[in-house]
């Protein structure tokens, strides 16, 4: 049974540890973000990242996305030098996801090839993420192909079988993020969201090109 965790002022420790509780057993925990609401997984147990496929009903071939909560965590699942970082700090947190080639610490599962990485600009997200310690699951809580869910009510709607939601109220409806794949020569965009394009290809030739 789905449990609530009624988060509309802000979560409380004990809603955070009983979130940190059930992401570590391997289940999986709906979260407010600076877009919609998300569906967590630990993002380096296989069987929960597998989960969060079926439940979603999202092709393996769409790959997962992951959130960490600063870029201390990043460095533990992508590779990227300090001229990128300067550059991605522009951006996160904030409604952004960027591409970009991952360590071995993340399962083929999520991704076999790259790794789409996040830091949402949402105080309950990032502390969440935080008091857990290691990444887990970017996507949004809804059925794959379906409209992202702003409320707790759509979320549970969409998927009744999750063991926890952490239900912040109705969300802002913003778009989902921006996503942009970083592991090329230049920045390629592969989905427009909430940040322009044009604006993160200028900050990208303002770092890059400085020297």
């Amino acid at each position: 049974m789905l449990k609530r965790i009624l988060a509309r002022s802000g979560c409380s420790d004990e809603g955070y540890r009983l979130a940190v509780e059930v992401l570590r057993g391997g289940g999986l925990v709906i979260y407010p973000t600076d877009t919609s609401y998300g569906l967590g997984a630990d993002a380096e147990n296989v069987e929960a990242v597998l989960r969060v496929y079926r439940v979603k009903l999202r092709p393996r071939t769409n790959p997962l996305t992951i959130a960490v909560s600063d870029f201390e965590m990043l460095r533990r699942y992508a590779i990227f030098d300090e001229k990128m970082e300067t550059f991605m700090k522009s951006f996160l947190p904030g409604a952004v996801t960027f591409i970009l080639p991952k360590t071995e610490r993340v399962p083929d599962e999520v991704n076999p090839r790259a790794i789409g990485v996040r830091i949402p600009d949402n105080p309950i997200a990032l502390e969440l993420i935080r008091r857990f310690g290691r990444a887990v699951t970017a996507t949004s809580a809804n059925i794959s192909g379906e409209p992202p869910a702003y409320t707790p009510e759509e979320a549970m709607r969409a998927l009744p079988d999750i063991e926890l939601i952490i239900d912040a109220g109705p969300l802002p409806k913003r778009p989902t993020s921006t996503i942009v794949d970083l592991t090329g020569d230049r920045p390629v965009l592969v989905r427009e969201g909430p940040v322009p394009f044009e604006a993160i290809i200028r900050k990208y030739e303002g770092v890059f090109q400085s020297s």
